[in-house]
């Protein structure tokens, strides 16, 4: 019987596979010369193919209501690729390397004003509270019984000493239970190493010193402004 994408996540399936094929587009020089792969074309439509594989295994962690599903629309269509490049023999470094450049690349085509005005919004007073009252939120147990794949968290606030404006601790992490479930914790890593990138290009250093899926009891990601010049 073939498995049903959860309506939430249609309505984002065309935005979803015309973001992917960009990012196939960006990545064909790399898939020849790193990769050294030669169908080009029958590799990206394995890779479109391995998309709406993933479109049924997404987890329904709350739609709109809670920040979460929008990381899930942006990164869980990076295990598509990566799933595809190891059947073909890639190694891992190298489908991180890819991954990782195509996907900051991808990010560099939005305008700078657009990539900043994002960062500001994400560092906002106001954005801060609503992190806080989601954190709050994930780690109650009628949450956890309700969307149990999504992530867990704390908001972390800055001691006297610290250099960072505020800080979220992951307790439990959407994409290591995916990942668990579907066989992808070889390349979960690679999933993990998107996020500098995803803060960078918008104006946000991102400190961040251990992963649960490097076996930590959490991820302790801290969040400050890069410095602007003028």
């Amino acid at each position: 019987m073939n498995k049903m994408i959860h309506p939430f996540y249609a309505q984002h399936r065309d935005a979803m596979e015309a973001a992917m094929r960009q990012r196939l587009d960006l990545a064909d020089t790399m898939l020849r010369e790193r990769a050294q792969l030669t169908d080009i074309d029958t590799i990206k439509q394995e890779v479109m193919d391995e998309l709406a594989v993933v479109l049924t295994q997404m987890p329904y962690v709350g739609g709109t209501a809670s920040r979460m599903s929008e990381v899930f629309i942006r990164l869980t269509g990076f295990m598509a690729t990566s799933r595809v490049l190891q059947r073909h023999g890639v190694p891992l470094p190298v489908i991180r390397d890819i991954e990782r450049e195509t996907h900051k690349a991808q990010l560099l085509t939005m305008p700078e004003t657009e990539r900043l005005a994002a960062g500001d919004q994400f560092m906002s007073p106001e954005n801060q509270a609503f992190l806080r009252e989601q954190a709050a939120k994930s780690v109650t147990a009628s949450h956890q019984a309700e969307f149990p794949e999504d992530f867990v968290y704390d908001f972390v606030e800055p001691g006297p000493n610290d250099g960072f404006e505020f800080g979220i601790n992951y307790r439990a992490c959407g994409f290591c239970k995916f990942a668990g479930r579907h066989g992808d914790k070889e390349i979960l890593p690679n999933i993990c190493g998107l996020d500098f990138d995803a803060y960078a290009t918008r104006g946000i250093h991102l400190e961040r010193t251990q992963t649960l899926a490097g076996g930590a009891s959490h991820c302790n990601f801290r969040f400050s402004r890069l410095h602007r010049d003028g």
